[in-house]
């Protein structure tokens, strides 16, 4: 027993000595993308992804469209997680929770480029930014492109500044990635390869010391490899896994339709300086009150501006790359505010180098000045994420679901996780644009979706979702009893009737008599 004592200082040495610093910036990104993930209803795209992966499980494989330019490695991992964890909103969001604090583990990566302080400010800034832990909570392709954009970038420079096999293998992974998710990928490689002869301007008008780019110390053999594992994915992904070789031509066709889209916009159109909008503080998204969800990023964006005078030829790069794909995005008129994470991390970097900018004597000052932004920043991310996730206010909250949707849901689902004889439940979803529903009443399989004047024969059932306008004419064709409410799915969408048969529903509606009877029948 007597080596029991000198464990134990050993291990309070080594505790002792162990940085917590990246442990506590990675454990806040946890907090905020975990805590009430479940919070928000369902997103449109989230429904539209999770109708996609039904499909795979339905095929056996998903058949790439390139009209949807989409990429479809994000399907084939929602698919492993709903096939792990159910058909829920933990299930579908929980790869991107990950990739999303994989992005701020990625960050503290960049310390060797652009030095201990910067690399953890930055990603303690993209933990706490109300966009990148918003979207973070999202079941979309950004945040995946955002990942792998930023792979490609720090093994791009880490090629340039120490040249091992490792930062190889970011590069091509990067772009595999990229290539895997969305076809914005080619939008991230044209402004990574013109942001260098621009780089070698800014060198040549005021020179950085060792600048000289290092030994590479990986063979061709192991550019091969990657290439080949990166070919490989590539193939197998937007084959359908083998079983759907024309996807891969898509790789070229969806730059047709995606150009298309861009310029024309598809009822996504929205002004040049809309990203500018989503940064710093505007009255123009309709609240009197609306500060800027980024501005931490906007500060970085304006110390851009000032990128000749870093001494490091990283950070250059990252401020000639981020102006780049900022003005690319800002052409192509089709615009989301999602995109903002994929384009957005570089001046959250940029953002953290200030304190490189000024004189000892002002670094006490830049300091407090960037722990109030991130301060704002991080008030802005909870009040967000938590109590105006759903609001139509919010413009981050962009083709979001109302929780009204969970009039409907809620019921149905308690319903049948109780008793799985209710998944067979008769129900008629009566109206246009009817998404996330058919994915989130997915399980249920007497459920029937009418638009356009299409109706059931007999429109009697368990429950009914019935377009406002569509109303009168149900109302004079059924005969049961029902309790009903009043439900609108989103914003610029009429409202829907929801009626809920009085003999299945009436536990949740105790006391109360229906609010809708029938004709009988004769």
């Amino acid at each position: 027993m007597a080596g029991v004592p000198d464990l134990l200082q050993r291990c309070r040495a080594r505790l002792a000595g162990t940085d917590w610093v990246p442990w506590a910036i990675l454990g806040v990104a946890v907090f905020l993308r975990f805590f009430l993930l479940a919070i928000k209803p369902p997103h449109f795209d989230e429904g539209i992804n999770g109708w996609f992966v039904d499909q795979v499980m339905k095929n056996g494989f998903y058949r790439y469209d390139p009209t949807n330019y989409h990429g479809p490695l994000h399907f084939y991992v929602l698919l492993l997680s709903q096939s792990l964890f159910g058909r829920n909103l933990w299930a579908i969001r929980l790869p991107v929770v990950l990739v999303s604090i994989g992005c701020v583990w990625l960050t503290l990566k960049f310390e060797p480029l652009v030095g201990r302080t910067v690399s953890r400010i930055a990603a303690l800034a993209i933990a706490i930014s109300p966009g990148f832990g918003f979207y973070g909570r999202y079941a979309i392709h950004e945040v995946w492109l955002q990942l792998f954009s930023m792979m490609f970038i720090l093994g791009l420079l880490g090629l340039w500044r120490s040249g091992t096999l490792k930062y190889l293998w970011y590069a091509g992974m990067g772009i595999a990635g990229m290539i895997l998710t969305k076809e914005t990928y080619a939008i991230h490689l044209a402004c990574a390869v013109i942001a260098i002869p621009v780089l070698i301007i800014s060198h040549a008008l005021n020179r950085v010391p060792d600048a000289k780019p290092a030994k590479q110390t990986w063979h061709w053999i192991d550019l091969a490899m990657i290439v080949g594992v990166g070919a490989a994915a590539i193939v197998f992904f937007y084959s359908g896994t083998f079983f759907n070789w024309s996807g891969v031509k898509g790789l070229y066709q969806a730059f047709k339709a995606w150009t298309e889209t861009g310029a024309a916009g598809h009822g996504h159109e929205k002004p040049w300086d809309y990203w500018f909008k989503i940064m710093g503080p505007s009255l123009e998204f309709g609240r009197a009150d609306f500060f800027g969800y980024e501005l931490p990023m906007l500060a970085g964006l304006i110390l851009c501006v000032f990128c000749q005078k870093f001494k490091n030829l990283s950070l250059r790069y990252l401020a000639i790359y981020g102006v780049g794909t900022l003005i690319a995005y800002s052409y192509v008129k089709y615009k989301t505010p999602w995109c903002i994470v994929s384009f957005g991390w570089p001046f959250l970097v940029i953002f953290s180098a200030a304190v490189l900018l000024v004189r000892p004597k002002n670094l006490r000052r830049v300091y407090v000045a960037t722990a109030v932004l991130l301060c704002v920043s991080l008030g802005s991310s909870i009040w967000l994420n938590y109590f105006r996730c759903s609001s139509p206010d919010e413009p981050y909250a962009y083709v979001q679901t109302y929780n009204d949707m969970f009039k409907l849901s809620k019921p149905l689902l308690t319903l049948a996780k109780r008793d799985p004889a209710y998944y067979h439940l008769t129900g008629h979803l009566i109206r246009s644009s009817i998404y996330p529903l058919p994915w989130v009443l997915g399980d249920f399989d007497r459920v029937g979706y009418y638009e356009g004047g299409n109706m059931p024969a007999n429109l009697d059932g368990d429950f009914l979702l019935v377009q406002q306008d569509k109303i009168k004419d149900v109302e004079s064709k059924l005969k049961g009893a029902y309790y009903t409410e009043t439900m609108t799915l989103r914003n610029y969408q009429d409202p829907s009737k929801i009626y809920f048969s009085a003999k299945v529903f009436k536990e949740f509606f105790p006391g109360k008599a229906p609010d809708f009877v029938g004709k009988p029948p004769g």
